[in-house]
């Protein structure tokens, strides 16, 4: 998300009508923008900001994600809705998929609000998973380095990658992001089930 700050001349605020036809605009290009995010991109209160999306009948961040998520869903194929963790918002298939997780509660240490790091990992691993045009597709090796921790209340985007596959496996590159820096990268090899034989004889998956 730009870190550009949408203000009139000499960094006053918008008015009010000029504001809510930029609000539109922006969420347009940026969907999952939350309404801290956008208060502070319009110089505005949260309280502000909601009143624009009530009076424009734009939904909050997790029913606009919803229905980004319900646009995507009906391409995948190894996996049922429930079994993805996060939002799909885009996918080709045996290209690349990204999606969007908002951390809950359930996903964190109570005593301190740090997100649990299966969570993180599930997220990448079902979108390497998810992009496989495979009925069944199964994880079969992974390489990741973690190099922060995410927070209750925060946002995580991320994204997988075919680079390439042999012998049924297809190497994915993945990454996650919260807040503009890295979470976690590195790599998932998934095999395809039919090819699972093929594997188990000892094919070389690198």
């Amino acid at each position: 998300m730009p870190a550009v700050m949408h203000t009139g001349k000499g960094g006053i605020p918008l008015k009010k009508s000029e504001r809510r036809v930029a609000l539109v605009k922006y969420l347009v290009e940026n969907p999952f923008a939350t309404d801290d995010q956008l208060a502070e991109m319009f110089h505005v209160s949260v309280a502000t900001i909601r009143l624009d999306r009530a009076a424009l009948h734009i939904p909050e961040v997790r029913e606009r994600t919803r229905l980004v998520a319900a646009a995507r869903q009906d391409a995948v194929r190894s996996l049922s809705e429930r079994e993805v963790v996060g939002d799909i918002v885009e996918l080709q298939l045996n290209r690349s998929a990204s999606s969007v997780m908002h951390v809950t509660s359930a996903q964190v240490f109570s005593r301190t609000g740090i997100v649990r790091g299966h969570y993180l990992f599930a997220q990448v691993n079902s979108l390497a998973t998810a992009l496989v045009d495979a009925e069944v597709a199964l994880t079969v090796k992974t390489e990741l380095r973690f190099y922060q921790t995410v927070r209750l209340g925060q946002t995580v985007f991320a994204r997988a990658d075919a680079v390439g596959e042999r012998f049924g496996v297809v190497k994915c590159r993945v990454a996650s992001v919260c807040g503009g820096q890295t979470v976690l990268d590195g790599w998932i090899w998934v095999a395809k089930a039919e090819d699972e034989r093929s594997l188990a004889t000892g094919g070389d998956i690198e």
